[in-house]
């Protein structure tokens, strides 16, 4: 099981948490047609450091941007977003 760092509570199990998607699949509002469909359907699946889209859906309920290796699940840093932090 993996410990997810949590920004506002300390280290937390997995479980707490609920995966969300790629950061590299979220969608600016004023996207045009054609960036929307290249970010949601033809997005690469690297074997690598990844960052992701967390929410801790059983703790304090916050969204974080996860850097995580896709393969060892080791985490390199958590950031917590906001509405700023979006594209």
């Amino acid at each position: 099981m993996m410990l997810i760092p949590c920004p506002h509570c300390g280290p937390r199990a997995q479980a707490e948490f609920v995966y969300e998607r790629t950061l590299d699949s979220v969608v600016a509002l004023d996207a045009g047609a054609d960036d929307a469909m290249n970010s949601l359907f033809t997005r690469t699946n690297p074997r690598g450091v990844d960052e992701e889209l967390w929410r801790h859906t059983y703790g304090c309920r916050a969204w974080m941007a996860v850097r995580r290796h896709r393969v060892t699940h080791e985490i390199e840093s958590v950031q917590p977003v906001g509405p700023e932090a979006l594209p």
